[in-house]
């Protein structure tokens, strides 16, 4: 039977550019991730954040695949040569009041130091429209091209937003053994 080992959870208190854990031990099988998170940004559709593991920003170590949908037709597209591995959807400060998006990423055999990562999230938010681009879905998986050992792994708004996690966004992660 799999065992879950909380390893942080943390609960912001207020506005937060970003949300880290550093120092992750090699001990577990596998790292799983669960967030809900909404920014601070003024717009009416959702926000881009962005996914890094041990502080790589390297274009060239991200890979992955996306399935995504925010109008009526879904959409897929790979993107290589990326700073981050994911592109997770969150809503902005003109999206319904209290709404938050939720996050699950899991990461198997991230201590290996023999093979590259690969990386699986999954993502959505809502919101009180059907309005294109005011809601969305996204499944993903990728490849970080790197035999290191995951011990770093940052969430946060994607460069170039200016924006913040607002007060009550959760991130929990937690250490895997025996799944």
């Amino acid at each position: 039977m799999a065992v879950f080992t909380v390893i942080d959870h943390t609960e912001l208190t207020g506005a937060t550019a970003s949300w880290s854990e550093t120092g992750i031990s090699s001990a577990y099988d596998h790292l799983l991730i669960k967030a809900s998170m909404r920014c601070d940004r003024a717009a009416t559709y959702g926000v881009t954040g962005q996914i890094q593991l041990n502080g790589e920003t390297t274009n060239t170590n991200y890979t992955y695949v996306e399935l995504y949908a925010a109008t009526g037709t879904p959409y897929a597209t790979w993107l290589a040569s990326e700073p981050t591995i994911g592109y997770p959807w969150m809503p902005a400060a003109s999206v319904l009041a209290g709404t938050f998006a939720t996050l699950t990423v899991w990461i198997p055999n991230y201590a290996n130091t023999d093979n590259f990562k690969q990386v699986r999230w999954a993502n959505a938010f809502e919101n009180d429209s059907t309005t294109n681009s005011q809601w969305g879905l996204k499944l993903a998986a990728g490849l970080w091209s790197n035999t290191d050992a995951i011990d770093e792994i940052l969430i946060s708004p994607a460069t170039g937003w200016s924006t913040d996690f607002v007060q009550y966004s959760t991130f929990t992660l937690y250490g895997v053994k025996g799944a």
